[in-house]
């Protein structure tokens, strides 16, 4: 019963992920600097999905 207010720590990573990626995305059309910033947070967020999983 309680388990459907438990969230998926990898669920939520994942959408995390994907937000950061669709920002940089839209940043590399005006900003180079934030849109690698914003590549690198996704990269992190990537690092502890895997973590994760293995």
């Amino acid at each position: 019963m309680f388990g459907l207010f438990n969230s998926d720590p990898k669920k939520k990573l994942q959408k995390k992920y994907k937000k950061l990626m669709e920002e940089s995305h839209a940043l590399s059309h005006k900003d180079r600097k934030a849109a690698d910033q914003k590549m690198q947070e996704a990269d992190d967020v990537l690092k502890e999905i895997e973590k994760l999983d293995s």
